[in-house]
């Protein structure tokens, strides 16, 4: 193994983001996604083949067609534009004036050091400066960009600069706290720990407003 190889190591091991945009490339999307899934089919085919599976098992003639499709159709949907969510919003008509949370947004990404999952939770707020977004819309924001080879500090930065984008204003914040199965089910093999991340916009920077949120995402809500 070379010098770089260590440090590619290290550095995927750490989590270390190197952009808070994802690196995409400019011919992403040249191929269809029937294209990207035939291609992924055989080298998910090869894997399996190198590691001694018999892919003639009934349990296993599927496999590489289900991941394929399960890469560009699902778990990694989100690297695709054409799938962001539309940016409508609404008048404040109500003029709702105090801050908007949305909490409890479930969130299945992945690592894209090791491919495996992250699952957690993202609590979205905004305080309207005349606009406002569907409760949904925040939903689908979050799943959108969850859905990509991710590292959980990127994740939480680009909802934030996209509800930013959305809403035309700062006053926006994120808060995302997941467990990584990379360090659940390898490496340190921690069951327990969990990984909280934070951005906060605007006014949320002002220790009263940023404590006013994390109040409201402390709140027991059942039904």
């Amino acid at each position: 193994m070379t010098h770089n190889d260590d440090f590619r190591d290290d550095l995927g091991e750490n989590h270390i983001a190197t952009s808070a945009e994802t690196p995409i490339r400019e011919d992403a999307f040249q191929l269809s996604d029937e294209e990207k899934i035939a291609l992924i089919k055989k080298d998910v085919e090869s894997i399996l083949q190198t590691l001694g599976m018999d892919l003639t098992d009934d349990s296993l003639k599927g496999t590489p067609n289900r991941v394929a499709k399960m890469f560009v159709k699902e778990i990694f949907g989100g690297l695709n534009p054409s799938k962001k969510p539309g940016s409508s919003t609404f008048e404040n008509k109500y003029k709702y004036g105090e801050m908007l949370v949305e909490k409890n947004i479930t969130v299945y990404s992945t690592c894209e050091h090791h491919l495996l999952p992250i699952v957690g939770r993202a609590h979205v707020a905004y305080i309207s400066n005349g606009s406002v977004i569907g409760l949904s819309k925040m939903n689908r924001i979050v799943d959108f960009f969850a859905k990509r080879p991710q590292v959980q500090e990127r994740l939480t930065m680009q909802i934030v600069q996209e509800m930013q984008r959305v809403l035309g204003t700062q006053d926006v914040a994120c808060v995302i706290d997941a467990k990584h199965l990379c360090v659940n089910s390898r490496g340190i093999r921690d069951i327990e720990s969990s990984t909280v991340t934070s951005e906060f916009g605007g006014k949320f920077k002002e220790d009263s407003v940023r404590r006013e949120f994390l109040d409201y995402i402390k709140l027991d809500t059942q039904f």
